[in-house]
């Protein structure tokens, strides 16, 4: 009778409703054991459940916010990870209708491999998987085929965010898969009701909003937040010991690039409109962005390219690249952005002209990003280049009959270079003092770069310590920083100086503007 009475208790918790509104709290369930203490002895939580058992009060219990095809990306191996129940799933689009991917059939053989079930279809338009529905289905699924034994019945689907922060009143975190523009606005509401945060890249894709994101991260000792793209981030430990031992001299540029876009980018605003797909909630979807009509083009996959909705590809990549550079050499806020940019003309009539675009990033670019000297460093460039954009090949490769990789890394002194890949990995002094490897150290003291499914358990042990860890978004001001302005840089066109105590540009008075956004009624930060 003692054992079957916390073992009836764990079940009840796990036979929830879609909306789970009869489920026992998992704060009373806490309750109820401390008041039978008395009564009985409790059998450890391992013998009652089996091995890796976690009781429902030890998890952390997760809304998943943005179900298209990379958020079912990861929320497949975050299904795996023992300490943490995902109970809801929110996306404006219901059904698996008009998804993009790199192969037709690649994500639904990710999905039927993770969740034990090779006849799994996602339904919809019989395309590409995603949408809310997919969502529950992946996630009862899962706990059904895999983990039986919780007998969990009750993950909830939403396509208002706000509707699922204000119902799931037990729910302990978010993770915020959406488009770039909601990234900004929803972290803010998360944090407002004390939920922890992981949440993906860009942290938001306007300045202002971000900075807001990041006080509020600052400010609130409840919530742990967790950045994706730190996961991804190498380690700077041997490039800066080959820095500060003098092999490149004093250190001058540091130059990165990548192969994205690669996607489409539009250079016309859409003309046609297209109806709505059946169960997407265009408004929803649009959130804090200006109302207006339905187009594919501005949504699944293709978002990134425009200047509302996305952040270009610093803002895809240069979190993965940057982030320990900017840390590493103390990189603060830039003074000037000198951005350079590709164009398309058209014919009006029998006469070309170059078409004007404040919309979309360009199909290549690239932009310079002068940082101030910062204790013993002294000024430093940052060049970042995307769209096939690459530095001038070094004399050093070209006497060797040999070209800079599509993607990489390069760091400048006055007497020498060093030569990474992408993510810094593999560094070598291609020009200087020829230099060892210092004792205690590799090549890349992370020798790959960790998965997002490798960090989760840091996460957990940090919701449950209250301390946070490294990658929190408290740390990403400079990162966040400087993809804004980039994005502000290529859409005016114009070199920016820039005010950062004041968070203003202050040559070009216009561009301020498109450091914050306008904020359509329901989704102001301040009411949100």
């Amino acid at each position: 009778m003692k054992n079957d009475f916390v073992t009836n208790v764990i079940e009840t918790e796990n036979q929830q409703t879609p909306l789970r509104q009869n489920q026992i709290n998992r704060r009373k369930f806490v309750g109820m054991l401390a008041t039978s203490a008395a009564a009985f002895t409790i059998v450890p939580r391992h013998v009652l459940g089996g091995k890796n058992f976690v009781a429902p009060s030890d998890k952390i219990t997760l809304g998943y916010i943005g179900v298209g095809t990379q958020g079912i990306r990861e929320l497949l191996p975050m299904l795996a990870v023992p300490e943490i129940q995902v109970v809801a799933v929110c996306d404006p689009n219901k059904e698996a209708r008009g998804y993009r991917d790199w192969g037709k059939d690649y994500l639904k053989g990710e999905v039927r491999k993770t969740i034990n079930q090779p006849d799994w279809e996602p339904g919809g338009d019989n395309g590409v998987a995603g949408g809310r529905d997919n969502g529950v289905s992946i996630v009862n699924t899962y706990y059904a085929n895999v983990r039986p034994a919780q007998k969990f019945k009750g993950c909830a689907a939403y396509a208002d965010v706000r509707e699922l922060l204000d119902k799931e009143k037990d729910l302990d975190a978010v993770k915020i898969m959406t488009p770039d523009h909601l990234h900004g606005i929803l972290s803010i509401a998360a944090l407002k009701r004390n939920k922890h945060v992981i949440t993906h890249k860009p942290l938001s894709n306007r300045l202002i909003e971000g900075k807001k994101v990041i006080e509020m991260a600052k400010s609130n000792n409840k919530s742990i937040t967790h950045f994706v793209p730190w996961d991804s981030n190498l380690s700077m430990d041997l490039i800066m010991a080959w820095i500060n031992a003098g092999a490149i001299g004093k250190l001058t540029e540091v130059h990165n690039w990548t192969n994205r876009p690669v996607w489409p980018q539009y250079s016309e605003m859409p003309s046609d409109t297209p109806p709505v797909p059946e169960g997407f909630n265009w408004d929803l979807w649009l959130g804090p962005e200006a109302m207006r009509p339905y187009h594919p083009n501005y949504t699944h996959m293709v978002f990134r390219g425009w200047y509302d909705f996305g952040g270009g590809a610093m803002a895809d990549m240069g979190h993965y690249s940057l982030w320990t550079v900017f840390n590493a050499l103390q990189l603060t806020s830039p003074t000037i952005i000198e951005p350079h940019r590709s164009h398309v003309c058209g014919f009006k009539g029998p006469v070309p002209y170059r078409i004007p675009n404040d919309f979309s990033f360009p199909m290549a670019s690239s932009v310079r990003f002068k940082y101030p000297a910062n204790g013993t460093r002294g000024p430093v460039d940052l060049c970042w280049y995307d769209g096939g954009m690459r530095p001038l090949i070094p004399d050093e490769l070209l006497n060797e009959g040999q070209e800079l990789q599509q993607e990489g890394m390069m760091f400048v002194g006055d007497s020498g270079k060093i030569l990474a890949g992408f993510n810094g990995q593999n560094p070598k002094i291609i020009a200087g003092k020829k230099m060892d490897i210092p004792v205690g150290l590799k090549d890349d003291s992370r020798s790959q770069v960790q998965q997002t499914s490798e960090a989760l358990p840091d996460f957990v042990k940090a919701c449950r310590s209250g301390k946070q860890y490294p990658g929190n978004l408290r740390e990403a001001e400079a990162i966040t920083e400087a993809v804004n302005l980039y994005a502000v840089a290529l859409r005016t066109g114009k070199l920016l100086r820039y005010d950062a105590a004041n968070v203003k540009i202050t040559n070009v008075p216009e561009a301020n503007k498109f450091l914050d956004r306008e904020y359509r009624a329901g989704w102001d930060p301040g009411t949100i």
